[in-house]
């Protein structure tokens, strides 16, 4: 089977429909998820939101809440609640309105000759004395009475600043002894307590226990409630107890009642509480009603109730949004089509054999990204395609040379113009290996452009090395009058192919020799390298390692400076008319370049004009490397 590479001249197929189409059918399903998603995410939003304002309606109110329990534990009466009240309900935004029964003691938004109608249940009931502990958790625990009503049991300024003397010294002492950062705490009632990291009991060193005691403040008060609390037993029948500062109890036996029973915790707790509010009662102010309600006649709504005007408005609106995302894919699609268009006939000329096709790159984008790239491709593609020419002519040459005069020996045998004796055998023998050496070397050339080029390396004596390949080239040199010189250090090693690490130093020497005239010298030098030495112009710039360094240099001509960079080229010559006898097949450098390369290593040309030439090879020293 053969492939059409014609040029498609048929009808145009429109490359772009397909594209546009899927962009279009993605954008339209995209926008449709989309709408109905932010539908969906508008609804769920705006339920939360009405969560989160009930909430803070929630939270409006236990602040209102504890901040009037507040007031009342602290004053007698509900005379001066109107400045608190009215801060209150700036805060949260609510009218809040106190009464005790049908008598209104503040409102925060009053109106002018409209009497406040009071709704059938007020929101809660002010009483320090019996706190909600749905409100108060904290109240709950203390029987319910609010911890900030003290009344009697506040201490007086004296005995508040004894005290917190004392406790600054147990802090201090703490601090010494213990190292702990403990920190004085001034209860509601001007009593000064000690608290330590973690809740850690005072060390016993420091007489912490002296804060624990009463003052005679606190002990009348104690007196007072321990009768209080004594009546109330009695009454059930139970022994008495005596309270302490902390709130805990003692049982004791009353003088003259040796029949009473001990008192269960549970009456003691009754007792306690209903005996505290008692002995409270009269330094806190009396229970009132709170309401809290919105000012005027606001209430809480929402757009999105979907409702059939409210469902007519979304789908307007998910039209109208899916209209102008068509057009504006349809509009973005065409402009990405266009230049994927452009880009789809220059591949298809390329296909068709013009290497020369180019795509125009306007923009900066993916797609001028995608054209710049097809045009270096193009462009290396034609780079190649000359380079493939220009060496299928090279080989040609090279092989029809030596093919040619095999022939005509040959055919001169035929006719019987020449004998074939030994002379005529030499002579072919040479043609054959010429060509022999041809072959191995486009060989070798083409293993190491596949990656295939074998190496096996070992330590070798690189004095050896040099030493070798004298002695092998020492017969042409000899022929053609030059000397060759070697100075390399005996213990300088490199790890190596030794086979293919010989051949290139030799393809160095050969062409060295060849170019080297009668009497002249071709110097072999081996030293250590240091990293960073090599070249960066140079025609096979490969970073290495520190390792060997290599030169080979003649006394000959020497190489022009603009045929320097072409030296490694394969098929290259300085002088284009030479022939194979004395120019070589033009080979041997560039197999030179790829064996160094495959050690990992790099080769460079250095020359002067009239001077000479030397070629050098660097080689790391590792093994690794190798």
């Amino acid at each position: 089977m053969s492939r059409d590479t014609r040029p498609r001249g048929g009808p145009a197929v429109p490359l772009g429909r397909g594209l546009l189409l899927r962009l279009l059918a993605v954008a339209a399903l995209v926008s449709v998820c989309s709408i109905a998603a932010t539908a969906w995410v508008v609804v769920r939003t705006t339920a939360v939101a009405i969560r989160q304002e009930q909430g803070k309606d929630l939270a409006d109110d236990t602040k209102t809440y504890d901040v009037l329990v507040g007031y009342a534990a602290r004053h007698r009466d509900w005379d001066e609640v109107g400045p608190t009240v009215a801060g209150l309900g700036r805060r949260t935004g609510h009218r809040i309105v106190l009464r005790d029964g049908d008598r209104t003691l503040a409102d925060s938004a009053p109106v002018p000759g409209h009497p406040y109608v009071a709704a059938p249940k007020p929101t809660a009931v002010i009483d320090p004395l019996a706190v909600d502990p749905q409100l108060l958790p904290d109240a709950a625990r203390d029987g319910g009475i609010d911890p900030r009503a003290v009344g009697p049991y506040r201490l007086t300024d004296a005995e508040s600043s004894r005290l917190r003397e004392t406790a600054d010294g147990v802090v201090a002492c703490l601090r010494t002894t213990t190292g702990d950062t403990a920190r004085v705490v001034v209860g509601e009632g001007g009593r000064p307590t000690v608290e330590t990291p973690d809740e850690r009991p005072v060390d016993l060193r420091c007489e912490a226990t002296v804060l624990n005691r009463p003052v005679p403040s606190e002990e009348t008060a104690l007196d007072t409630l321990d009768d209080l609390v004594d009546n109330c037993l009695e009454r059930r029948g139970l022994t008495g107890v005596t309270m302490t500062i902390d709130g805990s109890w003692q049982t004791v036996q009353p003088q003259g009642r040796t029949s009473a029973a001990p008192a269960p915790r549970k009456d003691v707790r009754d007792c306690v509480a209903s005996s505290r509010a008692e002995q409270l009662e009269p330094y806190v102010a009396p229970a009132a009603q709170l309401y809290v309600s919105s000012p005027g006649d606001r209430t809480a709504n929402t757009f999105f109730d979907l409702s059939a005007p409210n469902k007519l408005r979304i789908a307007w609106g998910a039209a109208l949004v899916l209209l102008v995302t068509v057009a504006v894919t349809a509009f973005a699609g065409l402009r990405l089509v266009r230049p994927l268009r452009r880009l789809t006939l220059a591949a298809q000329r390329m296909e068709a054999g013009d290497v020369s096709a180019r795509v125009e790159v306007t923009g900066g984008d993916e797609i001028a990204r995608l054209s710049a790239a097809f045009n270096a491709m193009s462009r290396r593609r034609e780079q190649l395609e000359s380079a493939r020419k220009d060496m299928v002519s090279d080989v040609a040459h090279e092989l029809r040379t030596p093919l040619s005069n095999i022939r005509g020996w040959l055919e001169a045998v035929e006719d019987g113009l020449v004998q074939p004796d030994e002379k005529l055998v030499a002579s072919v023998l040479e043609e054959a290996l010429l060509l022999q050496h041809v072959i191995d070397d486009l060989r070798d050339l083409s293993a190491a452009d596949a990656g295939e080029l074998r190496l096996t390396t070992e330590r070798l004596s690189v004095a050896d090395v040099l030493a070798q390949t004298a002695q092998g080239h020492g017969p042409l040199a000899e022929a053609s009058g030059a000397r060759l010189v070697v100075e390399a250090d005996p213990e300088l090693t490199v790890w190596a192919d030794p086979v293919r690490l010989r051949q290139a130093v030799g393809n160095l020497v050969s062409n060295a020799v060849r170019h080297t005239p009668p009497g002249g010298t071709v110097l072999l030098r081996a030293t250590g390298d240091q990293p960073g030495a090599a070249r960066s112009g140079s025609p096979a710039a490969v970073t290495a390692t520190a390792g060997v360094r290599i030169e080979v240099s003649d006394t000959g001509p020497g190489i022009a400076p603009e045929d320097l960079p072409h030296v490694f080229d394969r098929f290259w010559r300085a002088e284009k008319s030479r022939s194979r006898q004395t120019g070589g097949s033009g080979l041997g450098l560039s197999i030179v370049r790829k064996l160094i390369e495959a050690h990992g290593g790099t080769v460079e040309a250095n020359s002067t004009p009239g001077v000479g030439s030397t070629f050098v090879l660097r080689l790391p020293s590792s093994e690794l490397a190798a």
